[in-house]
């Protein structure tokens, strides 16, 4: 007779405030792994928008002041809820949560340490940093890309450490979307095309890639307005640049939104002009949303777009080139319906159930090992 499978039982760890891609992922996930009957909870920081999202949708959640990655009294008290409650998997869903999950698996018995890697950066910058994520305590380093791992193994890190799991989208989440008064409220002309991005006002974003771009676009074709939707630390600086390059209200930020939908609908194309990227999942949004995508060659964004299928692709830190493939979408109206008919259908792969799924299937081969 074999033996007994171990129930899973996961607690997620993340100790950011902010709501960005890498939090709506750990939504899906949970609400996933709930409706697959696993037990599993969050515990972040009551402070957070992660835990107002939890909260308000009445899904399982604990809060700790966490202040940062080395404080041994929050990993103190996780530890607690760890052996109270039984859990046997400890997801770290950013660098800081794993800093403290590591804390936590020495302080727990029996425990696996799961690490989820979001962004593309190298992690040798750091002595600290290198050895947060190989080490013999962590037993598994998920990667979002392909791009991710590949960054990781040139640091060192075992390929047997790696598994890779794309982020997942709702594909149905934006599938019916009804005209509204948006495209009036921001007082965009009727008669303007709306290339559109939604991304954190942050540096490897690379807003003044899209900025410049947009300078150039303007100049070739009058009737197009760029919305952008985020928030983050560099607005006031990007504000500026906008002034600089005389762009005006031919280019709106309109801040962190929660109706995303909206804008979707509002946007006729879709651009993400990073120059760093884990994997990128407002495009998978926007291709799901049925829209042609202009995307850099950076981190993931090629395993998202198929140049001259779904989007075309750009080099990163180019915005002549970046402004190039924006006007060849908007001059030509069959290029776009083109991408637009294959844009939804090839976002299948990068659904919400498959990537709970490969995650459940890890768990178990964890417990099983």
């Amino acid at each position: 007779m074999g033996k007994e499978a171990k129930e899973i039982k996961v607690l997620h760890l993340e100790t950011a405030l902010e709501w960005r891609g890498g939090q709506q992922q750990i939504s899906y996930l949970v609400q996933g792994l709930l409706q697959q009957a696993v037990p599993t909870a969050l515990v972040c920081r009551p402070e957070s928008r992660i835990y107002q999202y939890f909260n308000r949708n009445k899904l399982p959640v604990f809060t700790k002041h966490m202040r940062h990655g080395l404080d041994f009294f929050a990993a103190h008290q996780i530890a607690r809820l760890v052996r109270q409650q039984g859990f046997n998997i400890l997801h770290a869903h950013s660098s800081h949560a794993l800093m403290l999950g590591l804390l936590v698996k020495m302080m727990s018995g029996f425990l696996k340490l799961v690490a989820s890697r979001r962004v593309d950066f190298s992690v040798r910058k750091s002595i600290v940093g290198s050895l947060k994520y190989n080490n013999a305590l962590v037993d598994k380093v998920i990667c979002i890309s392909e791009n991710i791992a590949r960054v990781l193994i040139n640091d060192g890190l075992p390929e047997a450490k790696l598994e890779i799991i794309h982020s997942g989208i709702d594909v149905s989440r934006f599938e019916w979307q009804k005209p509204d008064s948006l495209r009036e409220e921001l007082k965009i002309p009727a008669d303007h095309l709306v290339v559109g991005t939604v991304a954190a006002l942050v540096g490897h974003k690379d807003y003044p890639n899209l900025l410049q771009a947009a300078k150039i676009v303007r100049q070739e074709f009058e009737k197009v307005t760029f919305v952008a939707v985020g928030d983050g630390a560099d607005r006031s600086k990007l504000e500026s640049l906008k002034h600089e390059l005389n762009l005006g209200e031919h280019f709106v930020f309109v801040g962190f939104r929660n109706d995303l939908d909206r804008f979707y609908s509002l946007f006729d194309l879709f651009v993400l002009a990073s120059h760093k990227e884990g994997l990128g999942t407002s495009v998978l949004d926007a291709l799901a949303c049925g829209l042609p995508v202009v995307g850099t060659m950076a981190g993931g964004i090629p395993e998202m777009i198929e140049p001259e299928i779904n989007g075309l692709l750009v080099p990163a830190k180019n915005p002549q080139a970046l402004a190039q493939a924006i006007l060849r979408i908007l001059k030509n109206q069959i290029l776009r319906e083109k991408l637009a008919l294959n844009a939804r259908s090839s976002v299948q792969k990068f659904s919400v159930e498959q990537m709970v799924q490969k995650h459940l299937a890890l768990y178990r081969s964890l417990l099983d090992e």
